[in-house]
Formats: C-alpha cells, structure tokens, sequence
C-alpha cells in the first residue's frame, strides 16, 4: 500500500510502554514523553473496544459506514452522517477531504473534491463528530496525517475528545513515525487505528499491534478504494495472521460493496467498512452531488441493506 508523503519533520518515536492492568486495561501507560517530561494519561475506555465486546457477546460484527465531511455541504453531510447511524451504521468513519488522496479511489476523489470546492476546514469537521455521536454512533476520523499535524496535534486530539469524537484512522502514518500521535491519544483516551495490508511482514503486523487502541483496520487488498466484484481470500487470512500478532479487534475494508460481501466478510471479521459504496449513493453518474432528498433515501436503502447482511453474517 502507498504512504502519503508528509512534509519534513523531526520524527519523534514511540515512548516504551507498560500495561495498566484493572480497568481499561488495553490501555497503554507511559513514563515520560520522548523529551523527559512526566506524561499524564487518560483512563477513559476505549470507545470502539467497549462496541467490540458488546458485539461479541451477540456473536456479531459490527458495521462501520464511511462518508467524508462537507460532501455534498457541509450541512447535509450531516444529514448524511445521522442517516447512517439511524439506518444501522455501528461505527461512523468521517473522512477529511485531502487534496492528494493516494489512497482513495475514484468515487471517494470525486466526493472529497466537492467538500474541498465547498471551503470544508477541519475546525468544522467537529460536528460531524458530535452529529454521530448525538445519534447514538461511534464517530472516527479517518485523515491523511498531514492535515492533523498542520493543525496541531495536542490541539486536534484535545477538540476531537470534547466533541465526543472515539478515534483516528491514519492511513499514512506508521507506529514507528507516531510517538506524538500516540501521546496525544493516550493523554485524551482516544483510539487510534493503524492499517495493515496483506503484504505486511509478521513483524510489521507486531508493531502494529503493539501500538494499535480500538482495532487494526486490515485493508483486503493493495491499491486504492473503491468497489469490488470479488474480494478473494486474503482478507481472511490477513485477518487471521493480524490476531495472532496479537490484535485484539481487526476490521476489514476496501472493496466491500455488497450486503453479500459484508456476510462473508463479517464470518471472520470484527467489523466490516464500507465507503464507495456509500459516497455512491450520494453521487451522479456523471459525478456531481445528488438532489438531497433522493440522495438520502438512497443511502439510508443501502445503509439498512448493508447493516442487515453484516450483522447478521453469522446467523
């Protein structure tokens, strides 16, 4: 899978960590920051690991639903994120609009272009967050992580915690490259979800696991988002290989599309994503916003279809 490069910067590398035992015990617990300086933590829950293991107690997965900010306005992006939840989306993925998605697909690019023309900011994308949240979701950011670091990550993770926000999805940063990510997420109690793609090396998975909180997205395949005929056995075996390296939850995304799709990957997943599938939903065949009302009536139809073959996957 390709790394968005980021601009330059002094790397700061993950902190040596002990286990906190008791409550919240897939917590991390640090001694110092990398600079020397006593190191607070938060003990407040995981938020995706609590919905994990209320979800396995029912013997189901959970279905995580993708959308980016400010598509197609912000307002009704909004509208769009409550629609989600309301029609059976566990877990809301809101995607900040970047102008050099590498990791995006066509339809999520022609999506996030909009919400880019409409003036989106990531100051704004809190309440969508609160939106999610307010419905009864668990709502994550998913962002290419220059975004975050240009608007500071102390500030970022301490405005996404108030507005009720579970955690980060970074596609392009690694463990190794997130010692301030990592802090900062240990300090306001959010979850921070790292990607494995099958070609990772079974160290590389370790590394992962070790600083993953919430879960480990496993993307099915290499290459960049979109919807899919056939997803193949990979996933299945990625999945398998990520727990042994000692994940505790593991998702899969990229190339779902279908309430099939979804059943046959939640018999072994804990959580299944869909995202093109869902911006689809909002967009023209010739690429443009859809009539809102239609618009939402489409996605909530595949939302709902899309929860029920996931959750009952297996039934």
């Amino acid at each position: 899978m390709s790394r968005q490069p980021h601009s330059r910067r002094t790397v700061r590398p993950a902190t040596t960590r002990e286990r906190v035992s008791g409550i919240g015990a897939d917590m991390t617990e640090y001694n110092t920051t990398p600079s020397g300086q006593p190191l607070g933590i938060s003990h407040r829950p995981s938020p995706c690991r609590e919905l994990f293991t209320r979800f396995k107690a029912q013997d189901k997965p959970a279905f995580i639903g993708y959308l980016p900010f400010g598509f197609p306005t912000m307002e009704q992006s909004l509208e769009a994120f409550a629609t989600m939840v309301e029609n059976g989306a566990d877990i809301v993925e809101i995607g900040l609009p970047y102008s050099d998605p590498v990791m995006d697909g066509p339809v999520i690019q022609a999506a996030s272009q909009i919400a880019l023309n409409n003036g989106e900011r990531i100051a704004d994308v809190f309440k969508a967050v609160e939106t999610v949240a307010n419905a009864g979701g668990v709502p994550l950011i998913m962002s290419y992580w220059n975004l975050i670091y240009h608007y500071g990550v102390e500030r970022f993770a301490a405005d996404f915690a108030n507005a009720g926000g579970a955690g980060l999805i970074t596609p392009d940063l690694i463990p190794d490259e997130a010692g301030e990510w990592i802090e900062a997420s240990d300090r306001h109690g959010l979850d921070r979800i790292f990607l494995v793609s099958p070609d990772s090396t079974d160290e590389r998975l370790r590394v992962v696991c070790e600083n993953a909180r919430g879960f480990v997205y496993a993307a099915s395949r290499m290459g960049v988002t979109g919807e899919r005929s056939s997803l193949g056995t990979s996933p299945e075996d990625l999945v398998a290989r990520t727990r042994k390296a000692g994940a505790e939850n593991v998702c899969v995304g990229i190339g779902v599309s279908t309430a099939a799709q979804g059943k046959a990957v939640g018999q072994y997943a804990d959580g299944v994503i869909v995202g093109s599938a869902l911006v689809h939903t909002l967009l023209t065949e010739d690429g443009d916003a859809r009539e809102l009302t239609s618009g939402l009536a489409a996605l909530a139809a595949k939302t709902a279809e899309l929860a029920e073959g996931i959750h009952n996957a297996r039934l």
